[in-house]
Formats: structure tokens, sequence, C-alpha cells
């Protein structure tokens, strides 16, 4: 029965070297394998081999280092990391931690699973080394008798403490955060994570189950990027934890949810994360996105515009009645550009209402209404209702539809200053795709008063971004004029400690287009896109191109970065 047995790693190097005969070695595997304990335990334990020789053939095995634990006061291990429950369970003692990387000392580091735990309650990546098993069981003991701390506070008491309600407005007491002991390392787990997607400066926080994976992303400056891979078996808890959060139902598991939860930092800040989930083959995705109210606080001159672009979102910004689109793709800072303007209008002689889905961020001083279509609460139904409201600026979410954007193009038309979004490409593309939906062209023509078109690129990290040297003709082709060669540098990422991949950060590209009386008899005349361009661009107005090339040229960012975020050549 015994020879059924498959020696490999540490038992077959045993063999190898002479430690034990293989009959011995056959034996003790089957029976380590029956008691479900590690086959170095079972052979320490039944002084099979001596503790000192199977350590020495681990560390030739898996060419990892020895320590002597004899020569380490238990003074010296780092306390507070690891708590107790981990340390009896995995026989695993924490011997010092470097930056994020904790070392650990076992006497198998074939037992990857307990790698694996301490990674994830810890939040640090683990290395293993070496030890005596027999040693390893004392140092543990004379470890935890000099521990004056609770190993359970993970050295991170505060995380416990974190003020957390869910974004309806209703605190449902503190019991949100004290989910039993047994959950108190998810509970930590998820508030670090939070705080850490705060300080990295994310958008976005991905949990993600797989067959054989679970994974957490964060998407900073637009681009997402792996940042945790908790053991598989915890994805249920992760995503129940945060279902608890911002109140919605658990045991719903089949269809998407929708909430909110509240980070409380100080007295004076708190972060929204908007939260989504949805049920995926292996579990719930769930996705969080972080709203933080300071970015609608930033101010005009901090996203970007060119001076002249500036001055006219002002100018329209300050006109009584007119419409201001601003259009791009998803997550291009549309949001951001039009809170910066309702935060300019936003004075007590102003009546403000806007129509969102969902509000992202809350402006005291302004009547934010969720649209929900399931009661019938649509854009449209919400923009008749504003209109009775004696408004002076109303904000639509979007204009999805000739409903909409026929209720909008009449308050613009009747002393409403009305700002809102669209899903286009660029400024000229905007017009044409309202007279798609069925708006005549006398209508866009003499409501619309200006279109923003814009993206987001990368910002070169100013600590470490180095000059590249581009050919002339190279240059020409990008779009650059010839007379300007020579005259500007064009800068390249590195990367460094203070950034990622060498950016830090983003910066806005603009497309600022006004609707002048030239464009208005294009628009009347149902010229297309191209013809509103050209127009547009005799008329001195920057293309999307234009003004990213503008921001190579100024050294604010990258011209791959321009070509990734703009229509390249």
């Amino acid at each position: 029965m015994s020879s059924n047995v498959v020696l490999s790693g540490l038992a077959r190097r045993l063999l190898t070297d002479g430690v034990v005969t293989e009959p011995v070695i056959r034996s003790a595997a089957e029976t380590a394998q029956k008691q479900k304990i590690p086959l170095v335990t079972y052979l320490v334990q039944n002084k099979v081999a001596p503790a000192r020789a199977i350590a020495l053939a681990a560390s030739e095995e898996f060419g990892t280092p020895l320590i002597e634990l004899d020569a380490i006061a238990p003074d010296a291990l780092p306390k507070g990391l690891v708590n107790e429950k981990l340390v009896r369970k995995h026989r695993a003692l924490p011997l010092f931690k470097r930056g994020t990387r904790l070392y650990i000392a076992v006497s198998d580091p074939a037992n990857l699973q307990a790698l694996d735990e301490i990674k994830f309650n810890t939040g640090c990546s683990t290395e293993a080394i070496i030890a005596e098993e027999d040693k390893i069981d004392h140092a543990i003991d004379k470890y935890l008798e000099s521990q004056e701390t609770n190993f359970n506070n993970m050295g991170d008491a505060d995380l416990d403490e974190l003020d957390i309600e869910a974004g309806g407005g209703e605190d449902k007491g503190g019991d949100v955060t004290t989910d039993g002991v047994d959950d108190a390392p998810i509970v930590r787990f998820i508030n670090k994570m939070l705080l850490d997607a705060i300080k990295m400066g994310a958008s976005d926080i991905h949990f993600e189950p797989y067959e054989k994976a679970y994974r957490i992303r964060f998407r900073a400056d637009g681009i997402l990027r792996e940042i945790s891979r908790p053991p598989v078996n915890l994805g249920t808890k992760l995503a129940a934890r945060l279902k608890v959060m911002s109140q919605l139902d658990i045991s719903e598991r089949r269809v998407p949810q929708d909430g909110r939860i509240k980070l409380k930092l100080s007295k004076t800040r708190a972060i929204d994360f908007r939260v989504n989930t949805l049920p995926t083959l292996f579990g719930e995705k769930v996705v969080l996105r972080i709203l933080d109210p300071e970015s609608a606080k930033l101010g005009i001159d901090m996203l970007g515009y060119e001076d002249d672009q500036k001055k006219l979102y002002m100018d329209a910004l300050n006109q009584p009645q007119g419409m201001i689109l601003v259009t791009g793709p998803t997550g291009s800072g549309k949001t951001v550009s039009l809170y910066t303007g309702l935060n300019i209008l936003n004075t007590p002689e102003r009546n403000i209402s806007t129509a969102e889905d969902p509000a992202e961020i809350n402006l005291e001083g302004v009547n934010q209404v969720n649209v929900n279509t399931r009661v019938g609460l649509t854009f449209s139904a919400a923009l008749r209702a504003f209109l009775r409201q004696d408004p002076d600026i109303v904000m639509v979410g979007e204009i999805r539809d000739l409903e909409t954007a026929e209720i909008a193009i009449k308050a613009a038309q009747t002393g409403h200053l009305v700002l809102s979004t669209l899903h286009t490409n660029s400024a000229p593309e905007t017009l044409t795709r309202m007279r798609n939906m069925g708006v005549p062209s006398f209508n866009i023509a003499t409501s619309v008063s200006l279109i923003i078109a814009q993206r987001l690129a990368r910002r070169l990290c100013k600590n470490c971004k180095k000059p590249i040297d581009i050919p002339k003709e190279t240059l020409i082709a990008e779009g650059f004029k010839e007379s300007e060669i020579g005259t500007f540098t064009v800068f390249g990422p590195v990367g460094c400690d203070k950034c990622v991949n060498g950016y830090k950060g983003r910066v806005g590209i603009y497309e600022v287009v006004k609707i002048t009386d030239a464009i208005s008899r294009i628009i009347m005349e149902d010229g297309n896109s191209i013809q509103i361009a050209d127009a547009a661009r005799k008329e001195g107005f920057n293309d999307l191109r234009t003004s990213g090339l503008k921001k190579v040229k100024d050294g604010l960012t990258s011209l791959e970065e321009v070509n990734r975020v703009t229509t390249g050549h």
C-alpha cells in the first residue's frame, strides 16, 4: 500500500541525501498524509530523522536560506504584524520586514497556504526562510510571551476605527465595522483597500472572482493595475462585506445591485464610494467608484485648459441663457468639468437644479435629483419638473434621447443656462449627433453656445521625465508644424519611486468650440461635422489633437500618451 505514495520534493531529497531509507520515508509520507499533518512535523515528532538534517535538506531542495533561531532575541522580532492564531496554525514565525516584504521562518517552504494566508492578512508579500522544526515551536512560544500588543490588531488599530456608513445618509450604527472576531481580518482588509485606493488617487476599485483566482485592481490615472490576490475562497466574504457596508441585500446574488458607502476621513472630509455588484460565472464582481467631493473644488485653473479655452468656458458660464455641452468617452473627466462650472455658478442668488444618473458628488446649494427610470423619473421628467421650479441653471447628466434634447433646448431658448453631456468623440460630431436624434438644425444653432470635447492624459512625472530624440519627419507626421520643430523638447516617461511607470496624475486635453455666426450658418444649412470642424479651425479653435500636441510641447505629457487618448497619425 505504501508503494502508492509518490515521493517528491523534500521526501525525495531526504532519500537521495541518505537521511532516511526508502521504506521509512514512504511509510512516513503515507502516515503524515492520513493524519493530515506536514511531513516535516511527522518526521521530527516521531524522531524519524534529526530536525537539523531535515532543515539542511529543505534548504538545498528549495534554494531557501536556513536561519539559526537560537541567535535571534524574541524582542527583536516584529510585533503586531501576524495574529497569534495564524502563527500557531501554520507554525510560522515572522522574522523581519523590509519595505512591503515580510520574511517568515517555516520548517517546510512548500507550505504555500501558510504564506498566502499571512500575505492576505498582513498585506505584505511573504518570503520563506527555513528553520528547524523543533526550534520553531520553542521560538514561537517565546515570541508570543514577549508580545505586549494584541495580535488581532495586525499593527493597524486605526483600520478598525474607520467611520463608515452607507451613503444613503442613514447611519445604522457602528456594527458595520464589527461583524464578529472571525470577520475582523476581512473588515480590516477591505478598509485597508479603500484607504490604499484613496492614497493612490485611484478612481475605481475592482473586486473580481474567477474560477481559480481572485484579484483586486485599482484604476489610477486611467490605467487598471493589479493590487492584491487574496485566497479565492474568501471571494464571497469580501462581496458580502462590501454589500453590508453599502446596505445591499446580501442574500440576493442573481441580479446587479447599486449602493453607496461614505467613508469619513476626518470631521471635514468624507469620501463617497458608488458600489455596483454584478453576478459573474464564479461569484459577484464588485466595483467601487471613488467620488471625491474635493475634485469638484479643484478650480478651473487646475483642469488644464489653455488660457483662450478657459476664457471661452468662463464667458459661456456668465451668459444668462444657452447650452454648454461637454462630450467625451466614459472616464474622460466630463463630470469634473461640469461640476467645476456649477461650483463657479453656485451662489445664493441662483437656483441650480441637476438631474443625474446617479449624482456622483454632493454639492451644497445645488438641488440634485437622481434619475430613476423604474418609477418614471427620467431625465425628461426631471427637466419638466425643474422648469416649473423657477430655475436659473439646469444641469442634465446626459442627453440620451430626443425628448430630453427638446426640453433642454427649449429651456436654453427661454432664459435658462443648461449644462449637459453627450457621448461623442469631438465637438463637431456633437452637433451632427443631435441632428441625428431628430433635433431641428435651427434649434441647435440658436440654443447651443459652447461645446467642450475632452480627454484625460497621464501627466509626466516631473521628477524623472527625460528628453527623447524624435526625427523631424516623424514629428511632422505626428502633426507638428515644420516651423515650430526645434523650438521645443519632447519628453518621455522613465519611472521612479515617486510615480507609476513615469507618470503621476492627469491633465485634461480640450477642444473648446464657441458656436459663432459662421458655425451657426453651417448648422442651419445642415452641414456635416467635417465642414463644422473646418469652420472651427478657421475661427482659431484648436481640435483635440492640436491641444494634445501643445501639451507635449509644454513637456506636460508624452507623445505616446497623446496618441493613446486622441486620434493618432
